[in-house]
């Protein structure tokens, strides 16, 4: 039996935790219109989200739809501040309880992970697998295709009914999960901070499958991005079979037809936006042109700072000469 979540659905819709997940939530966002518009009658806004949470007569509103380029384009759907604030309500209960039960080797979108400590703990897998770099190991790399987009509705209901007893909260996830499709029960919307957390709680089926079915050791994923390290070559064929075989019967995903290669990283392999070799990391050619379009556009400190520490984390002495030019 799976370990079941013990807060209730009131935990998340009490006036206490809508007004903490209010704090967390307009950080950053006092300027904005909507924000403003909410917050002018903030305790009548709560309140009244609060009763239609509690007479369950809540319904979820529309999004907002626009596009951005980071650096592949990406349709972005942002939905209204009271959803939003749920959401962080949401999250603020939910989030702890299922980043203990998730693997250590999934970084995206969680406290004390993201990409610098994934791209750490693939030299460290390095390290171990080759040997301190005298013995000859392979790389698997994957993506998933269409990764938010394809979420099933259904899979994810029963992933999360598997965790949580109390019929009311998945009640309310059904209405998040519901609001948003790409196709009749398929899809998340990229923006929504549940987002994040619900595909993670999807592909931690597909993490315990790669550690407890495959007994990959060397096993790290971001998001749609994964990878995995090993001394053996057709090891790493055979377990692509099942991996596809599992993403495709159980989660109905598909890995990127033209992003699966088994590298050697003598040859370099790009993940996560470095280009990973033996003794030294570079930045990903497409990275640095679009970091030095960045800071063309828009050369404030902060911008500056930022890819300064970005750089801190590879080799790249040249570059980040030529950034503080």
């Amino acid at each position: 039996m799976k370990i079941q979540l013990r807060h209730k659905f009131e935990d998340i819709i009490s006036i206490e935790n809508l007004l903490e997940a209010w704090k967390e939530f307009v950080r950053g966002k006092r300027s904005k219109p909507d924000v403003q518009e909410f917050s002018f009658n903030l305790m009548d806004n709560i309140l009244s989200l609060h009763n239609d949470l509690r007479n369950q007569t809540y319904v979820h509103g529309g999004y907002q739809a626009f596009n951005i380029c980071d650096p592949k384009p990406r349709n972005i759907h942002k939905a209204q501040v009271r959803d939003r604030l749920l959401h962080h309500a949401i999250y603020r209960i939910l989030y702890p309880f299922f980043d203990q039960i998730f693997i250590a080797d999934s970084y995206s979108c969680r406290l004390n992970k993201g990409t610098h400590k994934a791209i750490n703990r693939f030299r460290d897998f390095s390290y171990k697998v080759s040997q301190n770099n005298t013995q000859t190991y392979w790389i698997l790399k994957c993506d998933i295709k269409k990764f938010f987009a394809n979420i099933d509705h259904s899979i994810l209901k029963k992933i999360l009914v598997s965790h949580i007893p109390d019929k009311d909260i998945l009640w309310l996830l059904d209405r998040v999960i519901d609001s948003f499709e790409v196709k009749p029960g398929i899809g998340l919307p990229l923006g929504n901070l549940t987002s994040q957390l619900l595909v993670n709680i999807y592909m931690n089926e597909f993490d315990r499958f790669m550690k407890h079915k495959l007994k990959a050791r060397y096993y790290i994923r971001y998001a749609d991005d994964f990878v995995i390290l090993s001394e053996n070559k057709e090891s790493l064929n055979r377990s692509l079979l099942f991996i596809r075989a599992f993403l495709n019967e159980t989660l109905s995903l598909e890995l990127h037809p033209n992003k699966v290669s088994i590298k050697t990283l003598a040859s370099g392999v790009d993940f996560l936006g470095w280009v990973n070799f033996l003794d030294h990391r570079i930045l990903r050619t497409t990275t640095k042109r679009r970091m030095m379009k960045r800071i063309q556009e828009l050369p404030k400190p902060e911008i500056i700072n930022s890819y300064l520490g970005l750089l801190r984390h590879g080799n790249a002495y040249k570059l980040r000469r030529i950034v503080l030019k």
